[in-house]
């Protein structure tokens, strides 16, 4: 039976420990790039509504709200 020492109980709590927290760090990201993602579609929707709603009490014209929600479609695009 091989004595156990402080080194090779090291050599073995490295690699676990770097797995474990290496897979700790990809679900926080998975994690917060949903949220981050379901804020995003949830202001967008908002926008479209704000941009209804002017277009349905006068206050701008179909074709300028038309404008702004492709301007932002747009933008979504490039980030």
């Amino acid at each position: 039976m091989m004595p156990l020492t402080l080194g090779s109980e090291l050599e073995m709590v490295i690699p676990i420990v770097a797995i474990v927290f290496g897979s700790l760090g990809w679900v926080i990201s998975i994690i917060v790039s949903g949220i981050r993602d379901s804020k995003a579609t949830r202001q967008r929707e908002e926008s479209r509504r704000e941009i209804a709603a002017y277009i349905a009490e006068g206050s701008m014209t179909p074709e300028q709200g038309e404008r702004l929600m492709q301007a932002g479609e747009a933008a979504d695009k490039k980030a």
